[in-house]
């Protein structure tokens, strides 16, 4: 039997080694400008933190020093200036109420623990009072310069507590919060004495009393210290119960205490304005009437910038957290706000504060006193400030910064050295904050880390902005280094791809193959995988003799696997085993870099075909068989056959390595970080999005799935079409449906499902249900990715949208293609989405990621998408207005003219007629389209305005758009395909909106139907083929080789009657070898046990094929043991002769479709593979050991030896058989013996030439037939029986069905038709009666601004649906804003992390340091 592979990737002959590389096979490398990316966003978002900080921190000042009881305001004014300085207290509160109201009441709320909302309400409290106390009643009686110092002592109790819990890592960091605690407490004991001294010489501006203010600052600051207690007992073991808990319900705790914050703030602020204060100084409420218009303006200015500046101080510090930025874009910047925002007011007041006195005022003022000495030059300069009070021309905010700075010992009349201990309380405070918050410049956190993982608060304090980001951080963070480990099964599914679509899906294998490394190795991202490929419908059967063989597509597959593995590392694919399986066949085949390739292939007679039932079958296998499996290997048998083991996972035929790390480390993975990452046959994808998913599974616990941007490939305005079309779906439907709720659709094309997900009740039970109805015919076989999303919502789950993760997937180029692919997804959407929004309530309960408001928002898009074809009509309309000048009702009569005809042939003709149709009429509105586009332009330019109805939706809208792909910049050449998108609306949002519902009883696949659906027939062992054409007679001649037999041996009993007959297929000679290959260690022993050769004739050439049929033994070390590196040293001097070699070796049948796929993995025994794979195994099997030069020799000597052994005896393309390869490697095995002995290698000689054999062995090996595991064989069974039979519906029932899907097809239309219909209508009367009598009257402006006479008369009907539009796009606009800057931070936060494939040298050279 002859396999017929693809002409373009034969195997390779000696005088034809060229290839072609997939695009993308090469190395990924850092690009430059992601690096200067990452760089400068790091920069721009550190001095953003540094600005805001200092923002913040110096207009809280400023309002502050204007509330002060001594400045230069009245008490009008500082009334009005307290009243902001309290909403500045209040303001973050506020913020944290309505957010977790909003959480409470649109995504969960769990009832608060009695006893933990009273303890946290106490806390909250005394913190509230203390802040209060501390900024609205002492901060304001003291000076600017010790307001700015006198905060830093709020981290005293974060100190103690550190220090009481023993938190640090090491024993010498205790050092730290002592030194901190010693600190603040030496501020404290400067700032009692600073005070002293001011009052003792007479500094005038003090307040009276102000010892007892500075004990009542000390006794506030250590009520707000209590802020932060969380952090010391998190990152402790105390109370841990009482914080987990917490966890559960921190959203209606904060409902409740920022209302208690809020409450205590007020109370405080009226108890002391009110009755506490002096009578003169008390609240009048008039007075805030009468606040002159500059004194309002300046404290609602301040208190805006305040709040602001405040929040984007905190954002913008969290975005540095995760941009992995911590040291030089958070730390550093908060740590520096205090000292920038002292450097930048003293550099304001020595450059402004002349500016307040005139210079010849000033020259006098400094002239000393004659009755005494003053030993300041500030006392005449803040004298004369009083004077300036009610000059209007003055700054106001530069007098009082002035003459607060006034009121420190730099106005000391005696001297000004007391200046010295403000200064010295200023370091104090710093460098104990600094010392007490050390950990934040050693944290180390995970890629796009969660912020409630960052810190111990969602609150931030605007009082104290810098101190409370830098407390707040959690502690043990520093703690939190590694992620947890995952395993991601890619499962692709297969359905007729071509060629090239192969050489996609395969070339992003393997380059996730080489992303990951052996996968012994641990990895930074924490991952291991595993790739399956279940093709359906795999096998043919030979019309003539009934053999079932692989077709067409598995062969394409095959050379694809062969091609891209000769790419990757110019060799053949060492370790291949060819399984047969109760569904058809498995290829299992080694990678690489050592990960594990599954290819299923599907019979249709065993197993159900389709999409779907490849998903269950995949899932169940994945998740449930091989999930229990994992977890429960000691119930398993060993086998006396095993193949080649994989390294994530125990697949049904390893079980022998239980006691390695790195096999058994997949059992202890929970099913919450067990992934299945959905591809399709022609998927394009790089490791990076798939990494960048993998961080959202990772990042929150509650997401079910995630999806990346799928890019449609291929050429032709179909595809230019789909290109803007699918961007505009990405750019704004699919973001505002991740920000609002959660995704609708994850496509099956790529996509990472979490395993807990899958498993969930009500999912992959439910999904395995067999249509029987109409309906579950639409929902569940023509769209089955959105179907198996709205399971997902409905139990609880989010489904998420990556921007970043970019995946390239073939789209389809002919316009018939494209409308049947379009067919089906079309009503499987609605149908979807009308079921989650059937049961809205249920799934606002328990998903909390869908609230009522998006509810109602995915109302508004259903019924938009209903009303489309109306409203394309209604569009139609217009166009017939601009350009023919028809007038309105009679445009509408004629618009609706062409949809209903074509409704009519679709319910008539047949699928192909309608098509058609559809493509002419998209041609006429095309050219209508583009009329109507230059009409309308025209029409602009002949109003002399665009502000009319459709000129301001044609100009808003592309103004939206240009600005949402210019904030796409890898996306915005798409912009070019918007012209085409524009002028074939009619056709995708009318004719195929048409097409879709009319043919909705239709429920076949629609695409790839006829790339090879008559797969040609194989001439096996054809001798004669020849066509004879004459007159108008075609004669087809062909003789085969059973014929030719048959002819034979007729003759043979024709000549010789007593002759037995012969064989009419030629038999296979089998020929039984024991030989084994020498052992390493053992030189009267082999490895290799080759059972069984198979030989086999040539049509064309005498020469012998021998295959070999080998079971590997088990005790075989090679298939044990993969890893080449240095840290597997244990492996070497395993002991091979632990398991039983003696077991009666069993020989597995074959199937007629084994051979000739073996036989196409036995070209890697060629003489001609042999050596080009010899040269690279040895080159890999030494990478990184710094053995450059003994690897070389190696090559070059053994490439010698297999010459010099195989010159004269085969031929370049012959197979080598089992005696020549045992020759040959005990012959390459004492080469290298004395190539290693020679060079006299000191340390590891021994274990250097073990790699060498092993290298050896492997290039020898041939590919094995194997059996499946008696377990496996039986899980398959009952899966098979339970779910995935093929589908047989008796003809009754199948004509039921027809009957029930033309119903519904009818339901559908008729629906659509009269919603469409009355909208059409209701614009038509509108348009009957006239503008005059029903219009909305808008003003028209021409572009100078002036105001025309005749306004513009607008339907209502028209205007709304033009507003509700409008709006719907500003909501998705907004919303993609918000999510590209989320993106952005992930895309840095990635690029920071990514993995950089160094040179040979490079790595070499690392390697021997």
């Amino acid at each position: 039997m002859i396999l017929t592979f693809h002409n373009d990737c034969l195997h390779r002959d000696t005088w034809d080694p060229f290839q072609l590389n997939p695009i993308g096979a090469e190395k990924e490398k850092k690009r430059t400008l992601f690096r200067i990316l990452q760089n400068l966003v790091a920069v721009i978002v550190g001095l953003l933190v540094l600005v805001s900080g200092v923002m913040s921190k110096g207009s809280l000042l400023v309002l502050i020093t204007l509330t002060s009881p001594v400045s230069l305001r009245n008490n009008v004014d500082k009334q009005f200036y307290t009243l902001m300085l309290m909403c500045v207290l209040v303001m973050p509160n506020l913020l944290m109420f309505l957010k977790s109201l909003w959480k409470c009441v649109f995504k969960s709320y769990v009832a608060p623990n009695p006893r933990t909302l009273g303890i946290m309400c106490g806390i909250e409290s005394l913190v509230a009072v203390g802040t209060a106390i501390l900024v609205l009643i002492v901060m304001p009686k003291l000076d600017i310069l010790t307001n700015l110092c006198i905060p830093g002592g709020i981290c005293i109790l974060s100190a103690v507590f550190q220090i009481a819990f023993r938190l640090q890592t090491q024993s010498w960091m205790i050092l730290y919060p002592i030194c901190s605690l010693i600190l603040v407490l030496s501020g404290y004991v400067l700032l009692a004495v600073d005070y002293y001294v001011r009052q003792s010489s007479y500094v005038p501006g003090q307040v009276v009393g102000s010892y007892i203010y500075v004990g009542i600052a000390i006794f506030a600051s250590l009520l707000v210290s209590l802020n932060w207690w969380e952090n010391p007992f998190q990152a402790s073991t105390n109370i841990q119960e009482m914080l987990s808990e917490l966890d559960t319900f921190r959203d209606a705790i904060y409902l409740f205490t920022s209302l208690i914050r809020i409450a205590l703030t007020l109370g405080v602020y009226f108890l002391y304005n009110c009755l506490i204060v002096e009578a003169d100084a008390r609240i009048n409420w008039d007075a805030f009437t009468k606040a002159s218009k500059g004194t309002v303006e300046i404290g609602l200015g301040v208190f805006f910038l305040q709040a602001f500046c405040s929040a984007a101080c905190h954002w913008f510090g969290v975005v540095a957290c995760k941009i992995h930025s911590m040291t030089f874009a958070f730390a550093l910047p908060v740590s520096l706000t205090g000292p920038a925002t002292l450097i930048l007011g003293m550099i304001l007041f020595l450059t402004q504060a002349e500016s307040l006195v005139p210079s010849s005022q000033a020259t006098y003022l400094y002239i000393p006193s004659e009755n005494f000495t003053i030993k300041t030059p500030f006392w005449t300069f803040c004298h004369e400030l009083e004077t300036l009070k009610d000059v209007n021309t003055t700054p106001v905010v530069m007098l009082e910064i002035s003459y607060s700075i006034c009121k420190t010992s730099l106005n000391n009349p005696n001297a000004m050295w007391p200046f010295s201990m403000l200064a010295l309380e200023g370091v104090c405070m710093w460098l104990g904050l600094v010392s007490c918050t050390y950990y934040v410049w050693k944290i180390k956190v995970q890629r796009i880390e969660r912020t409630s993982q960052l810190f111990v608060r969602r609150l931030y304090e605007s009082a104290f902005i810098d101190l409370s980001m830098l407390l707040n951080t959690k502690m043990k963070a520093v703690l939190h280094e590694f992620m947890e480990n995952c395993v991601i099964y890619l499962c692709a599914t297969m359905w007729h791809e071509t060629y090239d679509e192969m050489l996609k899906i395969m070339t992003s294998m393997f380059r996730l193959d080489r992303y990951r490394g052996d996968p012994k190795e641990e990895h930074k991202d924490c991952f291991d995988f595993e790739c399956h490929i279940y093709v359906d419908d795999g096998f043919m059967l030979e019309k003539d003799t009934e053999t079932k063989l692989v077709n067409s597509y598995v062969c394409d597959l095959i050379q694809v696997v062969m091609e891209v593995y000769r790419v990757f590392t110019n060799k053949e694919p060492d370790e291949v085993s060819i399984i047969e399986t109760p569904y058809g066949g498995r290829l299992v085949i080694v990678m690489p870099e050592g990960n594990m390739l599954y290819i299923h292939i599907k019979d249709k007679q065993l197993i159900r075909n389709k999409k779907r039932w490849s998903q269950i079958m995949y899932l169940y296998y994945l998740l449930g068989w091989k999930g229990y499996n994992v977890k429960n290997p000691q119930k398993i048998t060993r086998q006396n056959n095993p193949s080649r083991a994989s390294l994530i996972s125990l697949d049904g035929e390893s079980y022998l390595l239980p006691s390695y790390d790195n096999d058994s480390k997949r059992r202890h993975i929970s099913d919450d970080n067990t992934y299945i990452m959905a591809l399709d046959g022609d998927t394009d994808f790089h490791p990076a999005a798939l990494i960048l998913l993998v961080d959202r599974l990772r990042m929150y616990d509650t997401v079910g799935a995630a999806c990346g941007r799928i890019h449609p490939t291929g050429m032709g305005p179909m595809v230019w079409y789909q290109k803007f079309e699918y961007a505009v779906g990405h750019w704004l439907q699919k973001t505002a449906e991740h920000v609002f709720g959660s995704v609708l659709c994850s496509p099956g094309c790529f996509s990472l499902f979490r395993g807990s997900a899958l498993m969930d009740d009500n999912v992959l039970k439910r999904y395995t249900t067999k249509a029987t109805r109409a309906s579950e015919y639409v929902q569940y076989d023509q769209g089955e990715d959105r179907w198996l999303c709205t399971l997902l919502l409905q139990q609880g789950w989010r489904v998420e949208y990556n921007a970043a993760s970019d995946a390239f997937t073939n789209s389809p180029q002919e316009f018939k293609e494209f409308y049947n692919q379009r067919r089906r997804w079309g009503p499987s959407t609605l149908a979807n989405t009308l079921d989650l929004l059937h049961s809205g309530k249920d799934t606002v309960k328990r998903n909390t990621s869908i609230s009522i408001l998006y509810i109602l928002y995915q109302t508004f898009t259903v019924a938009s998408s209903i009303l489309g074809p109306a409203s394309v009509t209604l569009m139609v309309a217009g166009a017939f207005q601009f350009v023919f000048g028809i007038e309105g009702t009679l445009s509408i009569i004629i618009a609706v003219v062409p949809p209903a005809v074509y409704m009519l042939i679709c319910f008539v003709a047949k699928p192909n007629f309608q098509i058609t149709i559809a493509a002419i009429l998209s041609v006429i509105y095309a050219f209508l389209m583009t009329a109507s586009f230059f009409s309308i332009i025209g029409d602009m330019v002949k109003q002399g305005t665009f502000i009319t109805p459709t000129g301001l939706f044609l100009v808003s809208g592309a103004i939206l758009y240009m600005v949402t792909a210019i904030l796409h910049p890898q996306e915005c050449t798409l912009i070019i395909y918007g012209l085409m998108y524009f002028i074939c609306i009619p056709s995708g949002y009318l004719l195929l909106t048409i097409y879709s519902l009319v043919n909705m009883h239709i429920v076949s696949w629609g695409t790839r139907e006829s790339n090879k659906a008559k797969e040609q027939k194989k001439h096996v062992g054809v001798v004669c083929n020849r066509d004879c054409r004459m007159c108008c007679w075609d004669v087809k001649i062909q003789v085969t080789q059973e014929t030719e037999n048959l002819v034979l041996q007729q003759i043979q009993q024709a000549v010789n009657p007593n002759t037995p007959a012969a064989k009419t297929e030629p038999e296979e000679a089998k020929a039984e070898s024991t030989h084994e290959v020498q052992d390493s260690l053992d030189a009267n022993k082999h490895i290799l046990d080759y059972k069984e050769e198979m030989s086999r004739k040539k049509d064309y050439s005498k020469e012998n094929l021998n295959k070999d049929n080998e079971e590997k033994d088990s005790s075989d070390p090679f298939y044990e043991d993969t890893d080449y590196d240095e840290d597997d040293d244990d492996d070497d001097d395993y002991d091979y002769n632990d398991f039983d070699t003696l077991e009666p070796k069993e020989v597995v049948p074959e199937s007629d479709w084994v051979e000739p796929v073996k036989k196409e993995f036995l070209k890697k025994l060629t003489y001609a593979n042999l050596k080009r794979n010899l040269q690279e195994q040895i080159r890999y099997t030494l990478r990184n050991k710094n053995q450059e030069d003994l690897c070389e020799e190696l090559v070059s000597i053994l490439t010698d030896t297999l010459n010099e052994e195989l010159r004269d005896k085969v031929g370049p393309e012959d197979v080598l058989n089992v005696s020549q390869l045992e020759e040959l490697q005990y012959a390459l095995n004492e080469a290298a013996r004395r190539i290693v002995k020679s060079n006299r290698i000191e340390n590891g000689a021994q274990r250097l030439e073990r790699r060498v054999k092993r290298a050896i062995e492997r290039t020898l090996v041939a590919p094995q037939v194997e059996k499946l595991s008696e377990d496996e064989h039986d899980f398959w069974n009952k899966l098979i029986e339970r779910y995935l039979l093929p589908i047989q519906d008796d003809k009754a029932h199948l004509e039921e069905v027809t009957r029930e899907l033309k119903s519904l097809r009818n339901k559908g239309v008729f629906l659509y038709f009269i919603i469409n219909v009355l909208w059409i209508v209701a614009t038509f009367f509108l348009q009957a009666i006239g503008t005059d009598v029903l219009s909305i009257n808008i003003p028209k402006y021409y572009p100078n601004g002036t105001l025309a006479p005749d306004p513009l008369r607008v339907e209502p009907l028209s205007l709304m649906f033009l507003l509700s539009f409008a709006l719907l796009l500003i909501i998705q606009f907004l919303a993609m804003l918000y999510h590209r800057v989320y993106t952005l931070i992930h895309v840095v936060s990635y690029r920071s992390t990514e993995k950089d494939y160094k040179e040979k040298d490079e790595a070499s050279n690392c390697a021997a340091i």
